[in-house]
């Protein structure tokens, strides 16, 4: 399959400094796509769905419209068909890896231009009404033009980091995108009017800003409001990063040599931040299909009121800002019922997507316990079997992805109930992409690090 690609670096190992410099200029391209309006876009529906741009790593309206969405729902497919036995894949081998990546790819194409179509001939991003009607339809194939452009450009980015940066270029701008989110949340001199705030009438938005403009203007309510918006970003960045440290260690033994083993680790958080991120798609799906009902004139997932959910099921799975409820004395006995549901659906959510994940990516017993055979390994003590090794494995892990769903999906909704800088699903996904990128540089780049680097990351 002759795709065009971004061609590898010739030598095996890059020094740490080559995949810093590819990996921020990528990077700030990612960045700079965002900041480039759609030529002739008029309406943009979906800035509704902020919560579904962060899990993109998308700017709706610009060039980055697309974010990740199409590589995302490209892996998902192909895993989900490879995992189910619908398309086998033999990825321990380099041309099974090479049909695999290729189909991927094309996969990838194929989702950048059928949903830059669904957005533009849907009424996501309309054409500015005021041009010419022999004109309109031609601007909505240029904006679909211009969107394909930016997901194309993306999908080459993402080959950049993977082959010469550090990590993964999918998880690098869902990280980047949450990452600027709670920057300028919490630093930002603007208003939401975009001029300085200071000297102005309206406040900024950075909440470290509003938090001493407070105390000194003698604001407590205010200065409280910014505060804890603040601390319970710290609080549910500390827990998740504490929940991803966790692990369980099984104990391995090779089986023709005796006396050297090894200690199999299976995280807690099993399944990682994925039920999550589809707890979070059907809930932005939930409201796309509500508000779709509600024009249609059948709302039976509920109602809006401009932009925000007031009635139905979709009202009921939008959470309410407990802290602030708390603080300006407006919390009502009701507010508590809203977030038991909305905690409910979440955690529940996170554990049905946890399992149903798990059984179809290859991450059950039966698939760890081939993949740890093959590599030559037995538990001690035990006789070289699928079977005895199947059923050690399923007792640690049926109740990791139990436990591990059902943490994701807690941290998540407390950081929505408490108001943090950042909606939580997004700040679970930067905190699990940054730990993890933070042990694959300790690992495979300590020696070629700058010492100070080196003393930062605690390894020295």
């Amino acid at each position: 399959m002759n795709l065009p690609e971004v061609k590898g670096p010739l030598q095996r190992h890059l020094p740490f400094k080559e995949k810093l410099k590819w990996t921020g200029i990528t990077l700030v391209l990612f960045f700079l796509l965002g900041l480039v309006p759609l030529y002739g876009l008029g309406i943009n529906a979906l800035q509704q769905f902020e919560q579904l741009s962060i899990i993109l790593g998308a700017s709706f309206g610009s060039l980055a419209t697309l974010g990740i969405g199409p590589l995302v729902t490209a892996s998902i497919v192909l895993q989900l068909l490879n995992g189910s036995g619908i398309m086998k894949f033999d990825l321990t081998s380099a041309d099974g890896k090479r049909r695999f990546q290729g189909i991927q790819k094309l996969l990838g194409v194929f989702f950048i231009f059928f949903e830059g179509a669904i957005y533009v001939f849907l009424g996501g991003l309309l054409p500015s009404q005021a041009l010419p009607p022999d004109t309109y339809r031609i601007m909505e194939i240029i904006l679909v033009g211009q969107i394909a452009i930016g997901g194309l450009m993306i999908l080459f980015m993402d080959e950049v980091i993977n082959k010469w940066g550090f990590g993964s270029g999918i998880s690098l701008f869902i990280a980047a995108g949450v990452s600027q989110e709670i920057i300028i949340r919490a630093f930002s001199p603007l208003t939401t009017s975009g001029i300085f705030a200071f000297g102005s009438s309206q406040p900024p938005i950075g909440k470290v800003w509003v938090f001493f403009i407070s105390l000194l203007g003698r604001n407590p309510m205010g200065a409280a409001l910014a505060l804890s918006a603040i601390l319970a970003t710290v609080i549910v960045f500390a827990l998740s990063v504490y929940g991803q440290a966790m692990k369980v260690e099984i104990p391995l033994s090779f089986g023709r040599v005796r006396g050297h083993g090894i200690r199999w680790p299976l995280n807690f958080i099993y399944t990682s931040n994925i039920p999550v991120i589809l707890v979070a798609a059907l809930m932005a799906n939930l409201q796309l299909w509500a508000r779709l009902l509600q024009n249609w004139g059948h709302p039976i997932l509920g109602t809006f009121t401009g932009n925000s959910p007031a009635t139905g099921l979709v009202a009921w799975i939008q959470p309410p800002n407990l802290v602030e409820g708390l603080i300006t004395g407006s919390f009502a006995a009701s507010d508590l019922a809203h977030a038991l549901v909305f905690m409910l659906f979440m955690i529940v959510g996170s554990i049905v997507f946890s399992i149903f994940w798990v059984q179809t990516s290859n991450m059950d017993a039966k698939a760890q316990a081939k993949q740890i055979l093959s590599s030559g390994l037995q538990i001690p003590g035990f006789r070289r079997d699928e079977r005895i090794l199947e059923h050690v494995l399923r007792r640690y892990i049926f109740p990791l992805t139990i436990m591990g769903g059902a943490l994701v999906g807690f941290l998540a909704a407390s950081a929505d109930l408490m108001g943090a800088l950042s909606r939580g699903t997004g700040i679970l996904l930067a905190v699990m992409i940054i730990y993890r990128l933070y042990e694959d540089i300790a690992k495979q780049h300590m020696m070629d690090m700058h010492p100070a680097l080196r003393k930062m990351m605690g390894k020295e």
